[in-house]
Formats: structure tokens, C-alpha cells, sequence
């Protein structure tokens, strides 16, 4: 499963385990579940079902005498077992089954419960037009990651049962419904046609699924093996572009993995108003509609591809091998997302590859700073849902590469293939990893899980470099630097191998290696070397997850970033040389976001740029406006918005009159003319034109997911006083507003907020209570978002009432987080925020003064 989560203040490390929290553990089996058979009738006017659930049960254990199975608001009409009717108690949550004759060990149960859904608020979903959407298409589609199965059908819902399954399902015949395995027969009924799949492979009740729709279905296969898109009529050209490469990336991890693609077809079904990017259903991966591309959407947009190759690496890694329990969730996340990263290093390229680590990395971090820390495997929690984070999957990936960087490729491999064929079609949990990587290698990597899976965060390196010329010895300091502390109030040190890198550029370049164990506080390492090297890299390749600041002088750093063949080392000394801050650096970076061969490189390049207060800046950043990448124009239009005057607003308004190739760089265009306008500047443009801008934006722009007009609508939510902005914000909220769009002004509305007057403050909390009453996932999420950035207590109370009320246990837990920053906006924020105002206008007098006198030394020179 793959969706995405909004930040929320630095909080100090709080803690993941919220009020209610408890360790949550499989219940006892009463026996195996062998087979799950769903004979359904759909009514999808009245968004209702009814028919029957058969469970056969072999039992494990003599003289069972009740059984209990999982059913959240299901109407339950009749219970049989081997056709005997049997009294039971349902409470709306279980169903309790009092079994007539007790168990007996190797006698198979079979029960059948006949029961009905009307207006299901999870498991199920019905998408039809309405008033407001009526050109929304009529589907129905199921979610049932984490425990949400239970709310469709009743059922053992945990992933440690493993079943054959079985899908009999009557719709309107002009639908198509697809589900897991194999359609093994069809039959017409009427004005109705009854689909009939068989999943003949083991697998858990959360991947059993059903889509239902007018769907265009778009044919591929596999070695035989067939591999289908199935969109909305109309966008098969889109499923082409979006999905096209999916029979490649079978076949790349079949051979990765060392297993063959383990199902009898591939089926991707792109559904609306989804409310994840994409879920690994066995054999049968629902997507998102959004991430269908156009022609112009290709040319900056990868994550369709990475959405594709995650969801398809769980047919291994979730499907395939399925976890025993929800707190080892990582296995399955960590491989799915660190498939994103071998994709992208086998379709282009190592730097591509290494680029995508440090972004993941980069998640992870924001989120273990500014939301909780926590272990990696947990079972202790409110919901399941909640481990569903970027602790599991970008810093799963994150230590999936570490794997591989202790073991080297020629023992990875062997021993991921050994995890796979020796697991097959079982439950695993972590230590099942460990044993095979042992099994495969003789490796023991308990030190590495011990460090980065059983206990949250990560290593903080600064990294000093010195020379002894009369001795010819190279001087490294290492300090560990995280300030965290275990429960028995020690240091949390790592304890890693790190090689250290001494680079030469002429005759050639060349890296001169050596490896170093850190796992003191403070260490300093020194090397004997025949010749100063021209730069120092830490951590060659950068393979491990950690944050390094690096204080080398500034001729190092240079060299580093020019000739560095590794992309992060050059990214980390971009990142040193922006806080020397003087023109001699701001010269490098220049050089850099003109030369630099990877366009990564140039895109932090250009973010560091800005950091430099100085006015050179400005120049040297104008000229990325006309770079190749797409990236590089967004990064570059981005930093722009830091520069607040008049000539950088000149420089980005062009990009919004009069387009890029690239949806994005529009975006970020409207985004940054919004935040330069509300600048207090003398020379600032006037508000009321940029608004005007904005707003044909708005009515001009419609287009690929409304991408470009969440930028005009970002661009508003910067204007903080002005009462026109948040009138046009206000009527982007109204239901009939694309989707895209109007979640995106929702969020905007929490924004404008902070400066608007008491009487649209009032306005702002009054809409979005309104909006709160809404049921759908997606809406719920904008709201909380935008009401964790406002400043007043007001918030709170929809907040929590939202909490109280919402059926959805993440957004119940984003409302409480949320609740905790609001409080923490309110009070010293608002006086901060004038200082802040003051501290602007010295900060960008310095630059000129700065500026001028860098020149005055540069001409004196």
C-alpha cells in the first residue's frame, strides 16, 4: 500500500504511542482457514449488497466450542455450519458463532453466513454522480489494508490466516468486475452478468478484493502470463503511458528476486476518489485514477513509475511472503519501496538511484524530527494503520540498501532469493530475514537491526578535515553528535564501519579508500598519505542513514562539489559551502548550477543558492531559469521565492503569463509571485495585479490533476491579509470544484489564515466546520491539515470534535497531532511573528551591505 501523510510541527521527538495505545497481538487460532467463497449481488443505486460468506475451517484443537470472527455493521441473517443452523451473537464488531457440535481435530468446518450491507462506511466503496460530480463514473472497489476486510465480509481478519479464495459477484451487465486470481466463468442473467474469480494461492483476508466498473481494459502479458490495465474509457492512451513498462519490471524482479512472478495473471485497476496512491491486492493492484499521465505530465513525473514498480514488488514482498503481524509491516514496505530504488537504478541510472535514497531518506527524517521517533518494529499502538508510516517505508528502504551495502551485491542477492523461496506462500516476521541472510551469507546482521530497526533514529556525523603538511597526515574528526538517550539514560552511539575517501584530480581522479569504526562520541582518525588530496569524502557512496555536516575549508569543498563522482557527497559539500556563505562560495554553486552533469546535483545546487544572503545570488540563479530539466526549472523558480524583490518576481512572472513545458514548473511559478507579493518590501508588486494573475490562472488553467491551479490557489494563500485572496479561496472550496483542486484550497484556507482579520478568521473556522462534516477520507485529511496551521483556539474544538467523531482512525489520529501544534502556534507565535517581520527587513539590508562589500573586496584583490 502506498499513500502519503502532511508533516507536522517539531515536537522534540514525541512520542508514536498516543492515550489508548496497547500491545496488540494475533488472536489464538481456533484453525486454519482454507477457503473464503463470497457469492455477492451488488445494488449499486442504493449502494448496498447481499449474499453469502462460505469459510471452511479446519480445526486445530478438539472441543472449540464458539468461534469468532470479525464483522463491523454488517446485517447479519443466518448462520449454518455443514448446513446445520447455529445460534449466534453479533454486537456489531463479532460475530460470535456457538457451534452445535464441538471441534474435533481434521474435521472440517464449513460455515455460511448469509448477510447484507447497506451504506458501508469502510471496507467498500460506492462512486456514483451526483448533483455536484455528474460526470463522475459509477464504481465500486474495495480497500481492505489493515483490518478493513471486516467491513464487507465477515472473516478471521489478521494477516496471520492464509486462504484460497473465491469471488462470485452479480452486476449490471454493462460493468466489468475484476478481483483476484482467475475469471473462471461468466454467465449472463438478465439485464445483469455474474463474474466468477478463483484465487487459487494462499493469501490473507486484507488482499482479497473486488473493482466494479465501465472499465476500457487495455491487454499486455508476461511470458504468457496475462497483464491488464483496466481505466476509464477514453484514457487508454494514458494507461499506456502510465503502465506500459509493467511487463519489464516482472521480468526485472523475477530475476532480482529469483522467483517467478508467482500468480496466474496481473491485473491494475485505476479507480476513482481512491484513498491511497496504490494497493497490492494479490494479483489484482488498485490505483488511483491521479496517477494516470498525459503526454506533458511524462515529462517531470516519475511517480507513477515508482507507484507502479512498488505496488507490483508486493506481489513478492506482502503477497507472495505475507507478514505475521502488522508491527513487521516493514518487511513488506521497506522491499516494496527499495524496489523503487532498483528500478530506478536499472532504467537511469546509478546517480538517479542514489538521488532517490537521499529524497527517501530525507522523508524519513522529516518525520522522525518533526512528528515522533519510534522502533521500526513495534506491536504496541491504537490502530494498525498508524505503523503505516515513513518509518516503514522510507527508512524500510533506507535499511534494505544498508543490507546490501554490508553484504555487497554478490551476497545480497543470494540471500533476499533465499528469503523469498524459502518463505513462499507463509507468514514471516523480521528475525525470518535475519535467519536467511544468515542461511545465505554466514552473515550475522543482528548489530545493524539492533541499531536502525528495533530502536528509532539515527546517527548525526559531523565531520572535521585537517592537514599536516611537514608529516603528510590526513586529520578526520568524527563527532557523533544526536543528543537522544535510551531508557537507562545512556547515549544512543552507533556503532558503524564508515569508509573515508581521499580524492585526487590530476593526473586522474582517484578515490584513495579507507574504512573506520565509529562508535565513540568523538573520534579522530589519522591517515598517512603521500600527497594533500584535493577532497575528503565521508561515507563513500553514502550508503548509510544518517545526517553529516561537514567542516572542511572551503577549497575542499569546492573541489568536492566539482569533481566528487558520488552526487550526495557533492549535494553535502553544496550544503557546506551555502553556510560559509561569502561570494567565493556563492562563485562554486554558480559554476555548479550551470555545469554539474546531474540534474539532482543542480537542483539542490540551486535550493542552496538562495540560502546565500547575498544579491549575486540573484544572477547566478536566473540563468537556471533556462535549464534543460524540468526539475532544475521548478528548484530554481522555487528559490526564487526566497529572493523577495521586484526583479526576482520579474523573473518568474513570464512562467506564469506565459507557460512551461512542464505542469510543475507553472505551479511553483504561481506559488512563488504569491509569496514575493506578500513580502514587506517597498519595491513589491502591487498585490492586486498578482491576484488578478492568479485568478486567470484559475479560469484559464484547468488541466492534469489541477496542478496548476493548487499553484495559483498556493500563490493566494501567501497573500495572509488580503480579504480578495481568501474570497476566491472560499469559492474553490464549494463542492463541484475538481477534487484535486479543492482539497488543495482547503488546505490553502488554514495558510491565509494566520493574517486575516477576526471577522474572516470567523468566516475561515466556519466553512471549514462545515466542510468537517464530510465523510470522505481525502476532505477529512485537507481539513485537519488546515487546521493545524492556524493560530487560534478555536481550531482546537473542530479538531477535536472531528477526532470524536471520524470513522477513520488516521484521520483521528492526524486530529489529535494537529490539536497538540495549534496550541503550540497560539501565544508566542503571534509576537514572533513581527519580530520575524523586523528580523526580514535587517536580514535583507545585511544582504545589500554584504553584497557591496564582497564586491569592494572581490575588485581589490
Amino acid at each position: 500500500m502506498l499513500h502519503s501523510y502532511f508533516d507536522t510541527e517539531n515536537n522534540g521527538h514525541k512520542s508514536f504511542e498516543l492515550p489508548g495505545a496497547k500491545p496488540h497481538y494475533n488472536p489464538d487460532k481456533p484453525g486454519q482457514v482454507e477457503h473464503i467463497f463470497l457469492d455477492l449481488s451488488l445494488d449499486i443505486p442504493n449502494q448496498s449488497y447481499y449474499g453469502n460468506c462460505s469459510i471452511r475451517l479446519l480445526p486445530i484443537r478438539n472441543n472449540i466450542e464458539r468461534l469468532t470472527l470479525d464483522a463491523v455493521n454488517l446485517n447479519i441473517q443466518s448462520v449454518q455450519v455443514d448446513e446445520v443452523p447455529q445460534k449466534f451473537e453479533y454486537d456489531g464488531e463479532k460475530l460470535a458463532i456457538q457451534l452445535s457440535q464441538p471441534t474435533q481435530i481434521g474435521k472440517r468446518l464449513l460455515i455460511a453466513i448469509a448477510y447484507s450491507v447497506e451504506k458501508p462506511q469502510r471496507g467498500i466503496y460506492f462512486i456514483q454522480p451526483d448533483k455536484h460530480y455528474p460526470d463522475k463514473p459509477t464504481q465500486v472497489w474495495t480497500q481492505g489494508e489493515d483490518e478493513d476486510s471486516r467491513f464487507w465480509f465477515p472473516c478471521f481478519d489478521y494477516p496471520g490466516q492464509l486462504s484460497t479464495s473465491e469471488i462470485r459477484v452479480r452486476v449490471p451487465k454493462h460493468l466489468i468486475a475484476i478481483s483476484n486470481g482467475e475469471l473462471i466463468d461468466t454467465q449472463e442473467n438478465g439485464s445483469d452478468k455474474i463474474y466468477h474469480w478463483l484465487q487459487q494461492q494462499v493469501h490473507p483476508t486484507y488482499l482479497m478484493t473486488l473493482a466494479v466498473g465501465d472499465f476500457a481494459e487495455i491487454r499486455d502479458e508476461w511470458k504468457g502470463k496475462p497483464v491488464t490495465y483496466y481505466v476509464e474509457k477514453g484514457r487508454e492512451a494514458d494507461a499506456k503511458r502510465s503502465m506500459g513498462k509493467t511487463p519489464r519490471m516482472i521480468e526485472f524482479l523475477s530475476e532480482k528476486y529469483g522467483y517467478s512472478y508467482p500468480f496466474p495473471k496481473y491485473a491494475q485497476v485505476c479507480v476513482d476518489d481512491f484513498i491511497f496512491g496504490g494497493m497490492e491486492n494479490t494479483s489484482t493492484t488498485l490505483l488511483t485514477d491521479r496517477c494516470l499521465l498525459d503526454n506533458r505530465a511524462t515529462l517531470d513525473n516519475r511517480n507513477t513509475e515508482s507507484l507502479v514498480v512498488h505496488e507490483l514488488a508486493h506481489q513478492w514482498f506482502g503477497d507472495l511472503l505475507v507478514i505475521k503481524h502488522w508491527s513487521h509491516a516493514w518487511i513488506k514496505e521497506g522491499m516494496a519501496s527499495y524496489s523503487e530504488v532498483m528500478w530506478t537504478e536499472y532504467e537511469y541510472g546509478i546517480q538517479d538511484a542514489a538521488y532517490y535514497r537521499l529524497l527517501e531518506a530525507r522523508s524519513y527524517l522529516s518525520e522522525d524530527n518533526s512528528r515522533y521517533r519510534r522502533p521500526m518494529v513495534t506491536h504496541v499502538y491504537r490502530e494498525a494503520i498508524e505503523l503505516y508510516d515513513r518509518h516503514i517505508y522510507e527508512k524500510g528502504s533506507c535499511v534494505y540498501h544498508m543490507i546490501r551495502t554490508e553484504l555487497g551485491d554478490e551476497l545480497f542477492w543470494p540471500a533476499i532469493q533465499t528469503f523469498v523461496n524459502d518463505y513462499a506462500h507463509q507468514t514471516v516476521e523480521t528475525v525470518d530475514l535475519l535467519r536467511s541472510i544468515e542461511k545465505a551469507t554466514g552473515r550475522n546482521l543482528t548489530f545493524l537491526f539492533d541499531q536502525y530497526v528495533y530502536r528509532g533514529g539515527y546517527p548525526d556525523f559531523k565531520v572535521a578535515y585537517s592537514w599536516d603538511g611537514d608529516a603528510n597526515l590526513a586529520k578526520v574528526t568524527v563527532t557523533q553528535t544526536q543528543a537522544s538517550t535510551d531508557n537507562n539514560g545512556q547515549k544512543d552511539l552507533f556503532d558503524l564501519k564508515i569508509p573515508i575517501g581521499f580524492g585526487y584530480i590530476q593526473p586522474k581522479l582517484e578515490l584513495k579508500s579507507f574504512t573506520v569504526r565509529v562508535n565513540e562520541r568523538e573520534q579522530s582518525f589519522y591517515f598517512p598519505l603521500t600527497e594533500k588530496p584535493d577532497f575528503i569524502s565521508f561515507d563513500v557512496g553514502n550508503n548509510y542513514l544518517k545526517t553529516v555536516t561537514l567542516e572542511y575549508p572551503v577549497a575542499e569543498l569546492k573541489a568536492q562539489l566539482e569533481f566528487d563522482p558520488n552526487p550526495i557527497s557533492r549535494i553535502y559539500a553544496a550544503e557546506a559551502l551555502a553556510k560559509k556563505g561569502a561570494l567565493e562560495s556563492m562563485k562554486a554553486l554558480s559554476a555548479a548550477l550551470e555545469n554539474d552533469s546531474f540534474w539532482g546535483v543542480r537542483v539542490e545546487v540551486a535550493k542552496q543558492l538562495a540560502e546565500i544572503k547575498l544579491d549575486q545570488a540573484f544572477d547566478a540563479l536566473v540563468g537556471g531559469l533556462q535549464d534543460q530539466s524540468p526539475y532544475v526549472r521548478r528548484a530554481v523558480v522555487e528559490s526564487l521565492s526566497q529572493i523577495k524583490t521586484h526583479t526576482s518576481y520579474k523573473a518568474v512572472k513570464g512562467f506564469v503569463q506565459d507557460g512551461d513545458p512542464s505542469y510543475y514548473v507553472e505551479a511553483a511559478a504561481c506559488r512563488t509571485i504569491g509569496t514575493i507579493a506578500s513580502a514587506n518590501l517597498e519595491d513589491k508588486p502591487h498585490e492586486n495585479k498578482v491576484i488578478k494573475l492568479l485568478k486567470s490562472v484559475l479560469e484559464e488553467k484547468a488541466g492534469w490533476n489541477e496542478v496548476v491551479r493548487s499553484g495559483a490557489v498556493a500563490g493566494l494563500a501567501e497573500l495572509k491579509t488580503s480579504e480578495t485572496a481568501l474570497n476566491l479561496l472560499i469559492e474553490y472550496t464549494k463542492l463541484g470544484i475538481p477534487q484535486p483542486l479543492r482539497l488543495a484550497t482547503i488546505r490553502a484556507l488554514g495558510k491565509i489564515s494566520v493574517g486575516q482579520t477576526p471577522a474572516n478568521l470567523e468566516r475561515i473556522l466556519d466553512r471549514l466546520a462545515e466542510i468537517a462534516r464530510e465523510t470522505f477520507f481525502l476532505t477529512q485529511v485537507a481539513v485537519v491539515s488546515a487546521l493545524g496551521q492556524m493560530e487560534t483556539s478555536k481550531a482546537i474544538a473542530i479538531l477535536q470534535s472531528l477526532a470524536n467523531q471520524t470513522a477513520d482512525g488516521r484521520v483521528r489520529r492526524y486530529a489529535e497531532e494537529e490539536v497538540a501544534k495549534v496550541q503550540k502556534n497560539i501565544g508566542p507565535e503571534k509576537s514572533l511573528r513581527q519580530m520575524r517581520e523586523e528580523l526580514d527587513q535587517l536580514k535583507q539590508q545585511n544582504q545589500e551591505l554584504k553584497s557591496r562589500l564582497e564586491t569592494l573586496e572581490a575588485k581589490s584583490k
